[in-house]
């Protein structure tokens, strides 16, 4: 949610920000318009409030003062209902607000117009015939998409032998790496009250659609590990001293994928269940955008330890998430594909999220101010064990292990 003041201030720029992030349903001017309103109104209460009050403080009674105190009573009856009226339908609009994208952030309508910063790594070069995962997973008995369809339907998958195995090692390599840059592990719930779910901006796009909800418990299932954890500290206010608050959380994540319809229906690339290890960052409003750097820093990191070629992307405005307002990519070499396909991102959302949720630190004056809030995938499965898959294939069909992982799996193949 953005600030009341900042777009009473700079109008245009809002204006702007909708546009450049298709932000649909929102009207600037009519926000303008109710937010004049609230304040007429509220001032005009006030003036009633201080005429009651002088009022009572007159002394004796007499009919003039009583009927004074019957019209005031009146003028209250009729005031209030349109106050609080006003006020829901300004806030309806206001929660359509997208966050205001930073300066940097590439202008363009949508992925085809994000910007590659860089690209790291050298793409194998395979002298023999490239299989895709999904070969190599059956011909290794590591994946069951056929039996997952029978039991719980499309977009599922049985991972089995030693591809869970690699995957626990996955997570301990990056526990192991968050934890020497101070961020606290931690396995949050999966089930959210839809409250603490819509505090964390997205569900007004299109992401309402890729949420399961809980119709009878009126619970959403968590898409990302990041709403349960920003919604951690919702209607608190925290000590500056505490900031940075950097956690990494692994969860069980779930998606609808209703926005991706025909997209990638075989397979486990785009799945309903899937796990994540999952970073979030409370800081500073002066040090979100190092945080941020810190995040991409980290996504780097665990990239070059296994190996994997990749390319970093500035995410375009049409691209932005609700909340976001700076977000970089980092897509992974798929070789059977021959293309690069997205396994992390990482997003500043300012304080967008933060006046949602009502989450606040003492700034050095002891005044509570909102902070920011920041997240980035660590590791997403099953996209990070598609691409070790692919790309660490062999000859005989057997998969060569990175060596970092080897001392966490404990095999240095599979085969």
């Amino acid at each position: 949610m953005l600030d009341i003041n900042f777009i009473r201030e700079n109008p245009e720029k809002v204006k702007e920000a909708c546009e450049n992030k298709q932000a649909k349903g929102v009207d600037v001017d009519k926000i303008l318009e109710l937010d004049k309103k609230k304040r007429e109104l509220m001032t005009n209460l006030e003036n009633l409030k201080a005429e009651q009050n002088k009022i009572s403080r007159g002394g004796k009674e007499n009919n003039v003062l009583i009927t004074q105190a019957k019209e005031i009573k009146e003028k209250f009856k009729k005031l209030e209902p349109d106050l609080k009226n006003i006020e829901e339908e300004l806030n309806n609009l206001l929660i359509l607000l997208p966050n205001i994208p930073f300066d940097d952030v590439p202008i363009g309508k949508n992925d085809s117009e994000n910007v590659v910063l860089r690209k790291i790594g050298k793409l194998p070069k395979f002298n023999f015939e490239v299989k895709d995962y999904m070969r190599l997973g059956k011909d290794l008995d590591l994946i069951d998409t056929e039996r997952a369809a029978k039991v719980a339907g499309a977009r599922f998958g049985y991972l089995k032998n030693e591809l869970p195995l690699l995957e626990f090692a996955l997570i301990n390599l990056v526990m192991d790496i968050t934890k020497k840059e101070g961020f606290i592990p931690v396995i949050p719930p999966v089930m959210l009250k839809e409250k603490m779910a819509r505090g964390t901006g997205y569900f007004e796009a299109t992401d309402e659609k890729e949420a399961y909800f809980l119709t009878e418990d009126k619970m959403y299932l968590a898409g990302t590990s990041e709403q349960p954890l920003i919604a951690m500290y919702a209607d608190e206010i925290l000590e500056g001293k505490e900031l940075p608050k950097r956690y990494i959380a692994f969860s069980t994540c779930f998606r609808r994928e209703a926005g991706s319809y025909g997209k990638d229906t075989k397979g486990i690339l785009r799945v309903h269940q899937f796990d994540k290890l999952e970073m979030v960052i409370f800081s500073k409003p002066e040090n979100s955008k190092k945080e941020h750097q810190l995040l991409l820093k980290i996504e780097e990191k665990l990239m070059k330890a296994l190996g994997l070629p990749y390319q970093v992307v500035n995410i375009c405005t049409g691209d932005l998430g609700r909340p976001v307002a700076s977000k970089y990519d980092i897509e992974t070499w798929i070789p059977s594909e021959e293309k690069y396909r997205e396994t992390h991102s990482t997003s500043n959302c300012t304080d967008f999220q933060a006046r949602r949720l009502n989450i606040k630190y003492k700034d050095k004056s002891g005044k509570p101010v909102f902070l920011h809030t920041l997240n980035g995938t660590a590791i997403a499965m099953p996209r990070i064990l598609i691409a070790i898959i692919e790309n660490c294939q062999q000859k005989d069909g057997s998969i060569k292990i990175p060596k970092v992982l080897q001392k966490y799996c404990g095999f240095k193949v599979i085969k």
